[in-house]
């Protein structure tokens, strides 16, 4: 996505490593459904979930000029590598056995891109589509530009590869373009962007300029954060077509945006985030060994920052907001030791619409229920302060508590270090 239009705020935190969630991905081929129901063309694309699905899609798809595709939520997927060894998470075919034959290759392995980290993500489906000639490749985005307060479209003649490095290199070959929240783009808004991309004919400078005006409604039907096209291109047979396309949209939105929320794959989450979410916990999974459990996104930046500082690592974002009991602190420590990495645990709370001895209480349940072997550093500080720190001190339990939070994080730190791999 390009970076400079999109202004994309980035934390404060030391670690340098988080930032809130806020966006769902969707696979290639359910884009190109979504692309293809608001009358926007795509080459014709067929997703297949077992080898002889893709065999029959093959075979019957009126052409042997095909290509497959690995459908895994992560860029780079030419260049990747499954963990089987096969090489190459999109290849051109001929023929249905030759759909059957890769297919087989990439369903039910794991592939690793440069986006996906070593442990990879499992693709459970391929997706069929037809070979199109394109004679040229653009680049075409509709964002949210925070700065500006509106919607914009970014878009380059030089489409087909990383928009980063094309704005690196020649910064006046991005091209952005206000558009009106309400009334999206103008008709002579529309086509003066096709007139400065430079599609070849009339015709193809119609259908580009219907093509932006048509991604802007699907982007502000749908919540979207993010409509990425690359590339869009102009065929040879004078076509336009959203050759990829990746889309983001809005969790706030998810409440009427169902339809697009049915569409979410959590086999390429991570497990923990996912269970979280079940629990309204805010966790993000980090590759430090300090297990962090914190009230308010802002304390837990600031938490981690003071980690960082005394030479830590955080294992985790986790934010159990303003509303939780005895019961989500204990999911709260059972995602916490779930990562085997944790050597030290360190809970920061601030009381406020929280109250402390809840949270007091559900430490004291998951530290006897779950058996817990790792130190526990607890600052408690707010509401209902005296009675959690009344509770920890009968419990009996071997808690370090603090009042002060350098010396607690010192002391998380400490402990993460000397306890046993």
């Amino acid at each position: 996505m390009f970076k400079a239009a999109a202004r994309r705020v980035k934390p404060a935190s030391a670690s340098g490593k988080v930032c809130q969630k806020r966006l769902l991905s969707i696979h290639e081929y359910q884009s190109m459904k979504l692309l293809n129901s608001y009358g926007i063309p795509t080459p014709k694309s067929v997703p297949a979930m077992s080898t002889q699905e893709a065999y029959d899609v093959a075979k019957n798809f009126g052409t042997d000029k095909l290509v497959i595709k690995a459908q895994v939520l992560a860029g780079g997927r030419g260049k990747g590598k499954f963990d089987n060894g096969f090489q190459g998470g999109v290849h051109v075919i001929n023929s249905p056995e030759e759909a059957k034959e890769i297919a087989g290759k990439m369903l039910n392995a794991k592939l690793i891109t440069k986006q996906t980290g070593a442990a990879g993500r499992i693709c459970n489906a391929v997706m069929l589509a037809e070979r199109r000639d394109p004679s040229h490749e653009y680049y075409i985005a509709v964002l949210n530009d925070r700065a500006g307060q509106t919607p914009v479209i970014v878009a380059s003649n030089q489409g087909g590869m990383n928009i980063e490095e094309v704005a690196a290199k020649d910064p006046n070959a991005i091209i952005t373009t206000p558009i009106d929240f309400e009334n999206g783009l103008s008709d002579a808004e529309a086509a003066q962007l096709a007139d400065k991309l430079g599609f070849a004919t009339p015709d193809a400078k119609k259908q580009a300029a219907d093509i932006f005006q048509k991604l802007y409604k699907l982007f502000k039907d749908k919540d979207a954060t993010q409509i990425e096209i690359n590339p869009l291109a102009e065929t040879k047979d004078g076509a336009v077509l959203c050759m990829d396309a990746k889309f983001g949209f809005d969790d706030n939105a998810e409440f009427r945006q169902q339809d697009v929320y049915a569409l979410r794959d959590t086999t390429q989450e991570d497990p923990a985030e996912v269970e979280a979410q079940k629990y309204n916990l805010n966790f993000i999974k980090l590759d430090g060994n300090i297990g962090c459990l914190v009230n308010g996104a802002g304390l837990a930046m600031a938490t981690m920052d003071v980690l960082k500082l005394h030479g830590g690592d955080p294992a985790n974002f986790l934010d159990v907001g303003g509303g939780a009991t005895p019961e989500t602190v204990k999911k709260a420590f059972e995602l916490l030791l779930s990562d085997k990495g944790v050597t030290a645990i360190f809970l920061n709370i601030f009381g406020g619409i929280m109250r402390c001895d809840y949270i007091a209480e559900g430490v004291i349940k998951a530290t006897k229920e779950l058996q817990l072997r790792v130190p526990l550093v607890v600052r408690l500080k707010g509401n209902k302060e005296m009675e959690a720190k009344e509770l920890i001190r009968e419990s009996g339990l071997k808690i370090y508590a603090f009042d002060e939070l350098d010396e607690a994080a010192s002391k998380a730190v400490e402990l993460g270090r000397s306890a046993p791999a």
